[in-house]
Order: structure tokens, then sequence, then C-alpha cells
């Protein structure tokens, strides 16, 4: 069974350049300290610092790229880290504990590439190797160490041994290891704090990009939903009402066709017949343009929109419809674009169903709210029976669309009302 590592790069340049930082000051704290030093016990060859520079190197060049598949292969890169570090620990042994910024550039890939969990495990680990490496006591002569630490000497009738002298170099020393412990650990959970609020803000920006994208993909859904339904809509229309215009006028033609000879009048009747439905006919296909127009009043504003609209409706059915519209304000295209349609709709649906000979249109607008209502005293519906239609359906989606409400109130033989709230936008 093998296991390949695939990699990925990384994915922040900023902690990327904070890593180079670290590397360069890893290498000045390590290559430019002079040899011989009173706390140095080991002298460093020009070898081994030849060494030191290849493995930090190395060591360097692994953040280029990062671990993303399993977790044997995360384990095995950090695992690597650490003994690359150890090695460089090895190689130039100062008497110290490990390099802290090798340390630090490990707990942040450690990071990048694990959950909490294993970020905080490879933080501990990165602790203890730094604690536990640390020197417990000078390996020099106290009389060497005062150079580096003063210690204020006593009056000349008080002698000071050696024992004393030494017990005092300790408590300092364990005092400087104490904090410089402490130092390093606040600077690893500041560390981990800094960059799981990266990423977790990076998480945020992705899922928010995330979101966006499905709403736009559900967006064009509805859009082209919409667009089919209204397509479908608009060629059954056609094909209900000017397939049958069409076919009547064809027959009226034939019969024309046939008297023309023997019965020039009756042959007379059959033609003005059929200018009538082609005439019909024409007017359906202008209708269904209209319907089809994605700005059906041409710039015009809503009165004048609607006036068109009614005359057009009393031209084709002989009613005069009573509207009364009472606009105190400009609308937005989207709020005049929905109730003209909801007007057109709902005239179509009165001039081909509903037998009515009395129409009522009122369109009232406040400062929040516009209200339209549409009645007539037709023969009417059931609305639960009668609601799944394209043209009732358009008009609901349409009012839903835009934050309103939509209602319907209709009983057989007793009319319908149907009523549109929307939330006034300039």
């Amino acid at each position: 069974m093998t296991c390949q590592i695939h990699l990925q790069p990384h994915p922040f340049r900023v902690l990327l350049y904070l890593e180079w930082i670290l590397l360069g000051i890893t290498f000045v704290t390590e290559l430019l300290m002079q040899d011989p030093h009173p706390l140095i016990v080991h002298t460093v060859i020009p070898q081994q610092r030849i060494l030191f520079v290849l493995i930090v190197a190395c060591f360097g060049m692994m953040s280029l790229r990062l671990p993303k598949d399993n977790l044997f292969s995360k384990v095995l890169y950090t695992g690597l880290g650490f003994g690359l570090i150890l090695l460089a620990h090895l190689t130039i042994s100062r008497g110290v504990g490990f390099p802290p910024p090798l340390l630090l550039i490990l707990v942040i890939r450690s990071c990048l590439i694990f959950n909490l969990t294993g970020r905080l495990l490879v933080a501990s680990l990165a602790f203890v190797s730094f604690a536990t490496t640390l020197p417990s006591e000078f390996p020099a002569h106290p009389k060497c160490i005062r150079q580096i630490i003063p210690i204020p000497s006593p009056p000349p009738q008080i002698p000071m041994s050696e024992v004393i002298v030494e017990e005092q170099l300790r408590g300092i020393l364990w005092h400087l290891l104490l904090h410089a412990t402490l130092l390093f650990g606040f600077v690893l959970a500041f560390v981990l704090l800094l960059i799981n609020a990266l990423l977790a803000e990076r998480q945020s920006r992705e899922k928010l990009a995330i979101a966006h994208q499905q709403l736009r993909q559900y967006t064009l859904r509805i859009e082209d939903q919409a667009t089919l339904q209204e397509r479908n809509r608009i060629a059954r229309e056609i094909h209900d009402a000017l397939g049958h215009l069409l076919t009547a006028q064809s027959i009226q033609l034939e019969n024309a066709l046939l008297f023309v000879e023997s019965n020039l009048d009756k042959a007379r009747i059959f033609l003005e017949e059929a200018k009538q439905l082609g005439s019909h006919a024409l007017r359906e296909v202008r209708q269904s343009v209209s319907t089809l127009r994605s700005d059906p009043m041409q710039g015009k504003s809503l009165t004048s929109g609607l006036t068109l609209l009614l005359e057009d409706f009393q031209r084709r059915t002989n009613i005069v419809p009573d509207c009364t519209v009472n606009l105190h304000q400009p609308l937005s295209v989207d709020i005049k674009t929905t109730i003209y349609r909801i007007v057109q709709e709902a005239l179509t649906n009165i001039s081909k169903h509903s037998m009515a000979d009395e129409v009522k249109i009122e369109l009232q607008a406040t400062t929040h709210t516009l209200y339209l209502s549409i009645e007539d005293n037709g023969q009417g519906f059931n609305p639960n029976q009668n609601t799944t239609g394209f043209g009732l359906q358009g008009m609901r989606e349409r009012t839903l669309a835009l934050g309103g409400q939509f209602h319907i109130v209709s009983k057989p033989k007793a009319g319908c009302r149907i009523t549109a709230v929307l939330p006034c936008r300039g």
C-alpha cells in the first residue's frame, strides 16, 4: 500500500513573508554570534555553519508547498519539520534551546494544515521542545560569568565565597529561563489566536462567496423558469386564440371561394367575416408582442401606460372601465412594470373569461404603500380551483417578488376582485 503526498501552494502570502523574516532572524542570531564567548562551550567550525545554512534553507523551502490530503501526509510533513529543527540545533549547539523562530514557523504551518486539535498539539510540542532544551546551569566558571552578569562586590570586611556566588548566579539563571519560557508561551498563544482569526475571516469570505454564487445560480434558475412559464403561456394563448381565429378565417375564405361564381352576395359576407377574424387575430398578435416586451410602457409614465391599455381594452370589449389613479410620487421601474403587467393580465382575463360589463380599477399611493384593486361583475370563479393558471400565478409571483401581498376574492356568478399591496419605493 502506497501513500502519495499531494502539496498545495501557500495560501497566505503575508504569512509566507513572515516566515521568511523569522528565517532571517534565525540566520542573524545563529551565524553572526561571535566565538569564543564566555557562555559557549563548543566552538562552531565553518563546515557546521554551511550545514546549518543548508538545513535551514531546506526547512524554509518546505513553506512553499503544504500538504492538503490525508492526516498521514500532514503528520509526516510536520515530523520532517521537527526533525530539521532538531538537526539544526545539533549542528550549531551553543548551550541554548531550539531556535524559537523555527518553532514559530512550524506552529504557523500547523495552523494552515491541521484543525484546532492538531494546532494545539503542535504548539504544545513546540513549547515543550523549547522549554526542555534550555540550559539548566551555566557551563562556565562563575568568574567568567561576572563579565556578563555583574554582581556587586561585598565590602572588604565581608568575604563572599564561591558557593554564594554560584547560588546567586543560579537564581539569576532560573529567573531568566522562567521569563524566556513564559514569553515564548505568550508568543505561541498570540500566533495561534492571530492565525485562527485570519483563517476564520477567510473561511467566512469563502462561505459568503459560495452563498453569493449559489444565490446567483438560484436567481438565474428562477428567471429561466419564469421565462419558460411566460413563453408557455404565450404559446398557449397563441394556440388557443390566434390558432382558432386563423382556422375560422380559413374556413370563411374557403366558403367564399365556393360561392364566388354562383352567389357573390354570400361570398362577400364570408369575406367580410374573414376580414373581421383577421383584424381580431392581428390584435391578438399585437397583445402577445406587447406582453413579451421587457419595457411595455416604452418610457411612458404609469398613468399614460394604463390609459393606453384601458383604451385598447375598451375598443376590444366595448366596456368603459372606471379607473381612479392617485399617485403623489414617482415610482421605480420594477414597480411600474409590475403594476402594468397585473392590470394587463387582469383585463385580458376579464375580456376572455368573465363576461363582465363593468370594470373598476383603483390605484392609490401613500407614503410607504401602493394599493391596486381590479374588480369586475362577471361570472367569477372558485379561487381554490383556479389558482394554478399562468395569468394568476404570474401576477402573484410579480407581487411577491417585490415584497408585496396579493389577494383574490371571487365566487361563481359573483364577480372577481384582485388586490395587490406593494411597498412604495421611488
